[in-house]
């Protein structure tokens, strides 16, 4: 009988893998290759600091879902991205260049978040918070949101930039943090339609701070997200030893210090 049950755990196990290689097969053939996403980027930022060009905006599909799922838990990925270097711009550059960069900077992201299937949770300054929802397909979810934070760096280095530097303005580079874990959908009054909602729970929190440690242009994960990706995807994320003590956060699960990953490619 133990034979047996290895056995259908084993055939179980192929399953789920060939299920996530078709999903993730499926999710990339509806995503807009790169060439094309980076042209329309530059069209975009060019006609944003050329013609005043302004975004239509997100459309609020976050906001229609957290209100439909009020005070539900659920499992996500939380991916957090940052601008790095939007203090020093502030000191240098006309008020106005900057709230176009910074607001063409946060629409961009935006859009990369849609088209990894995320929701745009919000923006705070000159950093945005999107997130997977992860109920019934973590591994899904967990590649998705790595996906997107590949696609932000390529985008910001191969679309905006370019555009950037014919301005003579600065490159811009950013930090990236992604958890896992489960969040409650909050509201914050009894107006069903108009009242705030917001995610809370562990994993934006941890997602806050492994950003904060991130250097520019690097994508950091938590051991929650990393233990999801697809066997491929692992092979491009290597460990962080940290020398200084200078994370000092521990798993919910175990109690040690929560291991953090860093893309590698």
């Amino acid at each position: 009988m133990a034979e047996e049950s290895n056995e259908n755990k084993e055939d179980s196990n192929v399953t789920d893998n060939k299920l996530v290689d078709m999903l993730l097969s499926k999710s990339k053939e509806q995503v807009l290759d790169s060439d094309t996403v980076i042209l329309e980027t530059q069209k975009r930022v060019w006609g944003a600091l050329k013609k005043g060009y302004e975004y239509s905006g997100v459309v609020n599909e976050s906001d229609q879902f957290l209100r439909k799922n009020v005070f539900s838990k659920l499992d996500m990925v939380v991916l957090y991205v940052d601008l790095v270097g939007s203090t020093t711009m502030t000191l240098e550059m006309p008020e106005e260049k900057i709230a176009i960069i910074v607001s063409s900077f946060s629409q961009e992201m935006a859009a990369v978040i849609r088209q990894h299937h995320g929701y745009v949770l919000k923006f705070v300054g000159d950093a945005v918070i999107g997130y997977f929802i992860a109920e019934g397909n973590g591994l899904l979810a967990a590649d998705n949101a790595v996906n997107c934070a590949k696609s932000m760096i390529s985008v910001i280095q191969k679309g905006i930039n370019p555009i950037l530097n014919q301005y003579d303005y600065p490159d811009l580079m950013v930090k990236v943090g992604i958890d896992f874990g489960q969040n409650i959908i909050v509201r914050y009054g009894s107006d069903t339609e108009h009242s705030h909602v917001d995610l809370m729970g562990p994993a934006m929190n941890i997602a806050s701070k492994i950003q904060n440690m991130a250097k520019p242009n690097q994508i950091l994960i938590g051991s929650d997200v990393y233990q999801r990706l697809h066997p491929k995807s692992q092979k491009e994320f290597s460990q962080i030893i940290w020398k200084h003590n200078e994370w000092k956060y521990r798993s919910r699960l175990t109690g040690e210090i929560y291991n953090v990953y860093e893309f590698k490619g």
